[in-house]
């Protein structure tokens, strides 16, 4: 038969037949060295029966082929495997439906706890000294602070933020991001100084920030200086608002300093 005729013989398309032909499931009895047109034979119809309904199921090329010499109460048990493997799965999709809005109610509520931990650190934080800032200009970055947050609660997927309090652990973490960052060969230093009182005393120094970018503020603080909240959000504020319409990423780390003076950073990555 050719191949025409045997897919007619099954109901397939005979593209179909090549895939299994390419595939090696179901290969015909001969293929003409002239022309290359393929011929079956009727009893391969079975085979293809079999193959067609092992597919179906959800079984693999793999699986299919190990199966394919079996005898009909061997594939059958495969099918018994296969509706417990499937009915297993079905179970777990159904459980990660009913903890799906549990964990997304669970999660909102971490980012209004942490709104609120962070705008009560803002609040309780006067920028004046430290950034020579107007108080209604810091009022402006409270406000963008919360439309970001807004921003996460409407998030189709909330936890793709990282939501880090102040616990022990995160200090820890901020520590050694801090220390790789600083020797990360991927960034290149662009502004430091060291020694300073007040940012507000270099704040005019720092170079202008190019779109496309990825900047890292790096900060050690003198510990009585440091309400690591509020001055890294006040200082990425007051950079957001400089460069209104900029399109660069901006992160900043603030670390209690080791020898009781102030330094600053500012590293950008590099083009790769």
């Amino acid at each position: 038969m050719t191949i025409k005729e045997f897919s007619l013989l099954c109901g397939c398309n005979p593209q179909t037949l090549r895939y299994y032909d390419r595939v090696g499931l179901l290969k015909p009895v001969n293929v003409d060295a002239w022309s290359g047109y393929r011929f079956y034979k009727e009893e391969q119809a079975i085979a293809y029966v079999k193959i067609k309904n092992l597919q179906k199921a959800g079984f693999t090329i793999e699986e299919i082929r190990e199966l394919q010499n079996k005898d009909d109460a061997e594939i059958y048990y495969a099918f018994e495997r296969k509706i417990a493997e499937q009915e297993k799965r079905l179970q777990e999709i159904k459980n990660i439906q009913k903890s799906y809005q549990t964990e997304i109610t669970d999660m909102n509520k971490k980012i209004e706890a942490l709104r609120t931990s962070i705008k009560g650190s803002m609040v309780a934080y006067d920028p004046a000294e430290e950034f020579g800032i107007a108080k209604e200009d810091y009022e402006g970055i409270i406000e963008n602070l919360d439309a970001f947050f807004d921003e996460m609660l409407a998030a189709e997927d909330p936890s793709k933020y990282e939501l880090l309090d102040d616990s022990e652990e995160n200090r820890n973490k901020a520590e050694r991001d801090f220390q790789e960052c600083l020797k990360n060969p991927c960034c290149e230093l662009v502004f430091e100084r060291h020694g300073w009182k007040n940012v507000k005393d270099f704040y005019s120094e720092i170079p202008e920030l190019l779109n496309d970018t990825e900047y890292f503020f790096l900060f050690k603080l003198e510990e009585e200086k440091v309400n690591s909240t509020a001055f890294a959000n006040t200082l990425l504020g007051i950079m957001c608002m400089k460069n209104p319409d900029g399109k660069m990423s901006l992160k900043c780390n603030v670390i209690y300093s080791d020898d009781g003076n102030n330094h600053f950073w500012l590293l950008k990555a590099k083009n790769q």
